[in-house]
Parts: structure tokens; sequence; C-alpha cells
């Protein structure tokens, strides 16, 4: 088992800049490939970054490319998301979530399907005002 809890959220102006963290406990970190999915209120949940378990290859959504970067650092069991440049059309409850290792660097994009993913945490509001 892996306990995922996020943190970091916030009500932040359009520009602005938000730190997610992400803090895991359980299992081996560096098991896991870790993702940042997003759900704003009547939309589907979306895929916004992944991260290999090494750190080092990531992906991003289109919509986020450019503003959004997502790190981790396994000493601490932290995966985070730094996101710049905030929009309104950001606005949406971030979630993160474990993949396994053995799922990466396939041929097949696992990292962007929210069903590949083991664990959840629980969620963190991020709100941008125009």
């Amino acid at each position: 088992q892996v306990q995922l809890v996020e943190s970091g959220g916030g009500l932040v102006q359009a520009g602005g800049s938000l730190r997610l963290s992400c803090a895991a406990s359980g299992r081996t970190f560096s098991s896991y490939a870790m993702g940042w999915f997003r759900q704003a209120p009547g939309k589907e949940r979306e895929f916004v970054a992944a991260i290999s378990w090494s750190g080092g290859s990531t992906y991003y959504a289109d919509s986020v490319k450019g503003r959004f970067t997502i790190s981790r650092d396994n000493a601490k069991n932290t995966v985070y998301l730094q996101m710049n440049s905030l929009k309104p059309e950001d606005t949406a409850v971030y979630y993160c979530a474990a993949m396994s290792r053995l799922l990466w660097g396939s041929s097949t994009p696992h990292h962007l399907n929210s069903y590949e993913y083991d664990y959840w945490g629980q969620g963190t509001q991020v709100t941008v005002s125009s």
C-alpha cells in the first residue's frame, strides 16, 4: 500500500503561482512513476503531468506545457507540481497518483490514463481568480 497526501492548494490570482506537494508513505516510493491529474466541476478527470521513477523523464498535457513543472525527491518521498502563469481554467481539484514503474517507457502511454494508477491522494483544491 502507498498513502499519498497532497498539499499546497489554495486561491491565487490569474498569473500567479502555486507549488503542490504530494507526500508518499508506505511501500518504496521509487518503485512508482508519479502523475498529477485534475478534475474541474462537471468535467472528467484529466492528465496534467507525469514523472518517471527516477525523475529522468517527464510528460505534460499540452494545456500546461511551459507553465507547469513536475519534479520528485525520492529521498523525501515527495513529488511536486510547480504551477506558474496560472489561468482561471486551471481551477480544479488536483490529485497525485502512483503508477507501477514497470508501465513507464513502453510504446503505450500508460501515464496518460487514470486507470493505470494504483494509488491516489485525496486531492487539493486550486482556484484561480480572474
